[in-house]
């Protein structure tokens, strides 16, 4: 590393406040966490699905039905990327692309209903975890860290 951006840093972390290094000290176990829980959970929707799918899985169970450029555009990820991914999904037989009504070049991406009944068990599965992790907090307290979240997510990604 060179000698200027090493001082630079150096400096940075000098005046970094204590109460930042503990977010992304946080930030970071939960993150790694939340790697080996998707990895987990992708297992529960399917063997074959690739951890990093589950996420795609949930967008999905959310919309409902998205348009693949949207789906791209709101994940923050190429559409390439993504279209691997879905025709993966696809043929793990978890999605399903219709034509979009709109516009018949394009085509609208949902969950089958295999998709929707494997992923809801999943689901279940981990919103009874978040039960029993968060149960002794007071509701304020979860609506504070569900809206926190949400604010961090929606201005850091």
């Amino acid at each position: 590393m060179p000698e200027t951006v090493r001082r630079t840093l150096a400096t940075v972390d000098e005046h970094l406040p204590e109460a930042m290094r503990a977010v992304e000290h946080e930030l970071t176990a939960l993150l790694r966490r939340g790697r080996a829980v998707s990895s987990e959970l992708a297992r529960e929707v399917h063997p074959g699905l690739e951890p990093d799918a589950y996420g795609l899985l949930l967008w999905l169970r959310r919309c409902g039905s998205v348009r693949l450029t949207d789906l791209a555009a709101r994940l923050g990820v190429g559409k390439g990327t993504l279209s691997r991914q879905i025709h993966g999904l696809e043929g793990l037989g978890l999605v399903r692309r219709d034509p979009d009504p709109a516009d018949r070049r394009a085509a609208r991406l949902s969950l089958t209903e295999e998709g929707q009944r494997r992923f809801d068990a999943a689901q279940g599965g981990r919103l009874e975890r978040f039960r029993q992790t968060l149960g002794t907090w007071s509701a304020a307290d979860v609506g504070d860290f569900a809206r926190l979240l949400r604010r961090f997510n929606e201005e850091y990604f």
